[in-house]
């Protein structure tokens, strides 16, 4: 093997085991991150159902979301609960 054929090959395993310690550091915090996502998407879907300064529930037109926003953050937060909930098994 010359030189530069060792050298690629050093580096593809010195890659190897890197990549490893990512996957592994990403398959440790993925519940947390879950978590963390679904909190950020909450609190989006409760900003978005607040009904102060001049909302009317009645009147779609004061809504600070449309109702496709809201359904879409709603069913988010729906799989990403579930998501979660398999993660705890």
């Amino acid at each position: 093997m010359n030189p530069d054929q060792a050298r690629l090959v050093a580096d593809t395993k010195i890659l190897q085991k890197v990549n490893r310690v990512h996957r592994e550091a990403f398959a440790e915090k993925y519940p947390s991150q879950v978590e963390h996502c679904l909190r950020l998407v909450m609190e989006r879907l409760q900003a978005g159902l607040d009904k102060r300064d001049g909302c009317d529930v009645s009147d779609p037109t004061t809504w600070r979301m449309t109702t496709i926003e809201l359904r879409d953050l709603a069913e988010t937060a729906h799989q990403l609960d579930t998501i979660r909930r398999h993660l705890a098994e």
